[in-house]
């Protein structure tokens, strides 16, 4: 062989070995001798939020309808099930059409799930939007969930109606105020109204509500604290907020208000039973009435002032008698004190 030839095939073999050497481990396809395909680098998919749930707290159900008024507080808050920890959700509210909070909320794990809560006060009357939503980033693809609710003005005149009296009657009643659920603003809601201020220590008389009475009534405050539930069946006329109880039990089913003896003619005191029923009227004009010491009984009677007026017997509103006369049974106890 030439010298030249020789050398230009040594360098040859040299580079094959030398690009041999610095190949990776297994780089060569097995038995070819080439380099093997490479393997691109894998990449983490974002996340589908699902599912994701939203829910409203502290609202009222009115027909088919979830209510509250201004001011008062709703919790709105939400679970996602497959999230990535720490992303965030854009939260808005709206009232009207108008934005009155708009809030950035960093999902929190607890067990399997993501949360996010706030807190919304609609600044007004009319349909509130919910809107919560995530923007699609790396970590995370999109979602959008919506809820709305309706917020009452709270202005009504005798007469009206609506889901506003609706809410104040449903409310009244579940307090075991006495009323007919008429859907109207009338005079059987004024007296419930009265009877409610009566059992918050306001006083006789009062027949709308203020605002802090009726933050109080949606709240369920004002219940009426029953002193003999050993009695079972019984009535309990508690003269100092001029409120009649009918209870069964410990379990309140009626509230009355009542005007009892003035402080000349007081209305007797102690534990009594009824002996006797008189429906319709008496001579005096008694309405539909149930004696339960002497000459004292529960009846109606126009007028049935918002204080203390009779002869000493617990007048009723007369648009009450008939329901109180057909409650009360012949040997019923009634109980009578001040608190």
């Amino acid at each position: 062989m030439r010298p030249a030839l020789a050398t230009r095939l040594g360098l040859a073999l040299l580079a094959v070995a030398l690009g041999a050497a610095s190949a990776p481990a297994g780089a060569l396809a097995a038995g070819t001798g080439q380099p093997a395909a490479t393997t691109p680098t894998a990449t983490a998919l974002p996340v589908v939020a699902t599912p994701v749930r939203l829910q409203l707290a502290g609202l009222f159900a009115v027909g088919h309808e979830r209510v509250t008024v201004p001011g008062r507080e709703v919790v709105v808050s939400g679970s996602v099930t497959g999230f990535a920890p720490g992303q965030r959700v854009e939260l808005s509210a709206s009232a009207g059409g108008r934005v009155f909070r708009r809030v950035t909320l960093t999902l929190v794990r607890r067990g399997l799930h993501g949360h996010f809560a706030t807190v919304l006060r609609a600044p007004r009357a009319g349909r509130v939007r919910v809107r919560v939503a995530h923007a699609r980033d790396p970590a995370m693809l999109s979602f959008v969930r919506s809820a709305s609710f309706a917020v009452l003005g709270t202005h009504v005149a005798p007469g009206a109606r609506g889901a506003f009296v609706d809410l104040l009657q449903q409310r009244l009643a579940a307090l075991h105020i006495f009323l007919a659920r008429t859907g109207v603003y009338d005079s059987g809601t004024e007296l419930a109204i009265d009877t409610y201020n009566r059992l918050l220590g306001r006083g006789e008389g009062h027949t709308t509500l203020r605002p802090a009475a009726l933050t109080d009534l949606l709240d369920g405050v004002g219940r009426f604290r029953v002193r003999y539930p050993g009695q079972g069946r019984h009535a309990e006329g508690d003269l100092s907020d001029q409120v009649l109880a009918f209870i069964n039990g410990s379990r309140v089913q009626w509230l009355f208000p009542i005007s009892s003896g003035k402080p000349s003619t007081p209305t007797v005191l102690g534990r009594f039973q009824v002996y006797l029923k008189v429906p319709y009227y008496t001579p005096d004009g008694m309405y539909f009435s149930s004696f339960f010491y002497s000459g004292y009984a529960i009846h109606g009677y126009d007028p049935a002032p918002d204080y203390p007026a009779s002869h000493g017997c617990m007048r009723l509103p007369m648009a009450d008698a008939i329901p109180a006369y057909d409650w009360l049974k012949l040997g019923d106890w009634v109980d009578t004190y001040y608190t």
